[in-house]
């Protein structure tokens, strides 16, 4: 077994954990030594098999890796890495690359921080000829919480560092058999406090993989491998056949739905318009069809043929009033429902020509809410589309009429826009 001894410094409790002072100094030799056989050692942004690490590289998996599957990250990363291999790179970039290479991967805030962070990154290696090398450094770049700032630390820098992230938690709450809610404050302090105790100060970067790993491999959210896990024997809830009750967490609101069309505008050469989305809000940066605001209203009583009962359907109502503009609309959404109300011009279902009924919308999910997106298409002549563009242009809005396969190519287009035009 891995000689090694748990921060015996940190702030921990009696009362946070049942362990007694064996167990928690054996946790960490128990999980290395399991790692060095079972975990993860080819992943590309890893830094434990080398002498001089990158933090950059780990900083950029970090962030990409918040709230997205290592899987799914895989190839953002290489992509990422061909193009930007320093972090000087990254920030001389310009944004639209920079969207386009991380288009379909989600959580855009993350790209608008990447870009950022990159910025004063360079700004602080061109004054002190480094990285930073404190947590308060990493920290102080926007985008990074602490526990990517401990997570760079400990596997980036090979300082030490402590990570309390999602797979840490539920690792951890398992173990100790902590029923507090993860979402509250004083959960949240009793877990770093346990990260901290069990965390060795030495090959703390070793460590920190290896609890991601035991997270994202054995003690999963649902069916945990409890029988090949190196903790076993003083897991908590595994002793109280409860694995799955771990972590606790507050039951979830349903969300909100919220609906919209999007305009397949085309113009008389098959070209699609397209917008740049506003920096801030949803898609911040990326390219986007034209959407139009509905909200759903209450039910309408109609006729049912057949029997002549008489049922609730609900309804969608295009809405154009102040409110939705505040709330729903972009500028350039403004710009093209008013153009269309003054032509008098119409979007019409992509499959109204085809079918009876027109396509059932698009679900898209998001963090706070489900939107509901359905594709209605309208043609201009050469002189329409110019006049439309023109009036965008006038507001300094950014347009582009490209066709489908060229948005996708050569645009940052979110997985929604995607999905419309498959």
């Amino acid at each position: 077994m891995t000689q090694l001894t748990a921060n015996p410094n940190s702030p921990l409790s009696d009362k946070t954990i049942s362990h007694t002072s064996t167990s928690l100094n054996s946790f960490a030799p128990r999980l290395l030594d399991w790692f060095e056989t079972n975990g993860r050692h080819d992943l590309p942004w890893q830094q434990h098999q080398t002498d001089t690490p990158n933090p950059y590289i780990v900083w950029l998996s970090e962030v990409m890796l918040q709230q997205t599957q290592v899987a799914t990250v895989l190839p953002y990363f290489a992509r990422f890495m061909n193009s930007f291999p320093t972090v000087q790179d990254l920030a001389a970039a310009e944004w639209d690359e920079i969207a386009e290479h991380w288009a379909g991967l989600g959580y855009y805030a993350r790209a608008r921080n990447l870009h950022k962070g990159a910025k004063q990154l360079v700004a602080i290696i061109d004054e002190t000829g480094d990285f930073p090398q404190t947590l308060a450094g990493w920290e102080a770049i926007s985008g990074v919480g602490p526990s990517t700032a401990g997570a760079i630390m400990a596997m980036g820098l090979h300082h030490y560092g402590v990570i309390c992230d999602g797979n840490v938690k539920r690792v951890l709450t398992r173990w100790a058999a902590n029923d507090g809610d993860i979402t509250k404050s004083a959960t949240t302090k009793e877990l770093w406090a346990l990260a901290e105790r069990l965390t060795p100060e030495q090959h703390s970067g070793l460590f920190a993989q290896a609890m991601m790993d035991m997270g994202a491999t054995l003690c999963t959210r649902s069916k945990p491998a409890c029988l090949l896990c190196p903790l076993q024997e003083d897991c908590l809830a595994h002793e109280q056949g409860r694995e799955e009750e771990y972590p606790v967490k507050a039951k979830k609101k349903p969300k909100p739905s919220k609906f919209s069309n999007a305009l397949l505008i085309q113009n008389s050469a098959d070209e699609i318009l397209w917008l740049q989305r506003p920096d801030n809000g949803i898609w911040g940066g990326l390219w986007s069809l034209p959407l139009e605001f509905i909200e759903k209203i209450d039910g309408k009583a109609v006729a049912n043929k057949p029997d002549n009962k008489i049922m609730t359907e609900p309804q969608l109502d295009v809405r154009s009033n102040e409110k939705a503009y505040e709330t729903e609309f972009t500028t350039a959404e403004q710009i093209i429902n008013e153009w269309l109300n003054k032509n008098q011009l119409v979007a019409e279902s992509v499959s109204a020509t085809l079918f009876d009924n027109a396509p059932a919308p698009i679900k898209h999910s998001l963090t706070h809410f489900h939107w509901y997106l359905t594709p209605q298409q309208l043609t201009l002549n050469t002189e329409q589309s110019q006049e439309l563009t023109t009036a965008l242009q006038a507001a300094e809005i950014n347009v582009n009429w490209l066709n489908s396969n060229e948005a996708q190519a050569t645009l940052g287009l979110p997985r929604a826009m995607v999905k419309i035009l498959q």
